[in-house]
Formats: structure tokens, C-alpha cells, sequence
């Protein structure tokens, strides 16, 4: 009996899915080396997954770029990368252009290669000079103002500082006073009770009294 007829049809379950991708694929891999072998012919195959992985054979006498530009020439298609191209290369024309205008005009402020510039061409070069050394001067007056406010601003809290450990020197010599003050009148209050003679009494009355 023959084999039956498989139906076409997306495989539902994700692990067979998975499964007959990767041999489905492997075949296909071997399919075209077989051919380049075999009949020396240029086969550039890419396979994306539904997960998004690539895979991808280029026969080793060419290159995928070569065969699309090779398909683009035989299929009259314009090559999907010629407008992306042709705009980066605008761009990048523009962009070198504005910088060798920066350049020039950074040497003219610099003072240098204006020998041939017309005395009309001098007049703008003199007026941006003279704006720029007048927000230079702006800026070092502003940066003046802040250095002067900020030391008049630790002058304060030195002279503040400096009250305060006044305050805390007196309090401190007052106190030393009072303590001082209140030893002396403590030991004058003391050496009152003191007696200033003593009398010696004989141990044996009755023998002294006889002599």
C-alpha cells in the first residue's frame, strides 16, 4: 500500500509544530548544498522561525548581497536599499558642508584667513566678536557678584560665630566666679567652729593635786 497523502494545513500543537520545523528545515538545508554540489549553481537560502530565529545558506562561491543584486538586475526591481541610501548620502553631503562652513567661520572669529575677505564680509565678524566678549564680561561680572555675596555672606556667619563664642566666654568666667566665690565663703564659714587652744588635763587628778 502507498504511502497516504499528508494534508497541508498549519500543525496546531506548538511541540510538533517544533518538530517538523527544525527537519522540515534541515532538508531543505541539505536540498540546497546538494545543488550547489551538484550542479554548480548560486543558492542563497534564509528561513525565519515563527519565534523569529534565522537561518540562513549561501552557496561558498558567492554572497547573499551579490544574489539580490543579481535578482534586482534580472527582475527589473529597484533595490530596496537605493532610496535609504541615496538619503543618507544627502544627509551626510549636508552635514559635512555645514561643518566646513563652521570651520571657516570659527577661523575668521579666531582672526585667521580673513586677508581676503571683502570689508562688508568683516562687518558681521566684528559684531558677533563684540557680542560674544560682552556676555563673556556679563558672565564674569554675575560671577563676581556671587563671589562677593557669598564672602559677605561668611563674614556674617564669622561675626555671628564669633558673638557667640564671646557670649559662651563670659558665661563661663561668671561661672568660674561664683564657684570661686562660694569656696571662700565656705572655708570662712568653716574655720570659725575651729578651736584655737587646747587644755591638756592630767590623766591622774588625785597624783597632782598630792605634789
Amino acid at each position: 500500500m502507498g504511502r497516504g497523502k499528508i494534508e497541508i494545513k498549519r500543525i496546531e500543537n506548538s511541540t510538533n509544530r517544533q518538530v517538523t520545523y527544525s527537519k522540515r528545515r534541515g532538508g531543505i538545508m541539505k536540498k540546497a548544498k546538494e545543488i550547489t554540489v551538484l550542479c554548480d549553481a548560486q543558492v542563497s537560502l534564509v528561513i525565519f522561525s515563527s519565534t523569529g530565529k534565522m537561518s540562513e545558506y549561501c552557496s561558498p562561491s558567492t554572497e547573499l548581497v551579490k544574489i539580490l543584486d543579481r535578482y534586482h538586475k534580472s527582475a527589473g526591481v529597484q533595490k530596496l536599499w537605493d532610496a535609504k541610501h541615496e538619503h543618507l548620502s544627502n544627509e551626510l553631503e549636508r552635514i559635512k558642508k555645514e561643518n566646513d562652513s563652521m570651520q571657516i567661520k570659527l577661523r575668521h572669529l579666531k582672526g585667521e584667513d580673513i586677508n581676503s575677505l571683502h570689508p562688508k564680509e568683516l562687518i558681521p565678524i566684528e559684531e558677533a566678536l563684540e557680542n560674544g566678549l560682552a556676555c563673556v564680561r556679563s558672565k564674569q561680572m554675575q560671577c563676581l557678584k556671587t563671589l562677593k555675596k557669598n564672602e559677605r555672606s561668611l563674614e556674617e556667619d564669622n561675626r555671628r560665630l564669633s558673638y557667640i563664642l564671646h557670649q559662651q566666654q563670659l558665661a563661663m568666667d561668671v561661672n568660674v566666679r561664683e564657684m570661686d566665690h562660694g569656696y571662700h565663703q565656705r572655708e570662712r564659714e568653716y574655720h570659725p567652729q575651729m578651736p584655737f587652744a587646747f587644755r591638756v588635763q592630767p590623766i591622774q587628778p588625785n597624783l597632782h593635786q598630792n605634789k
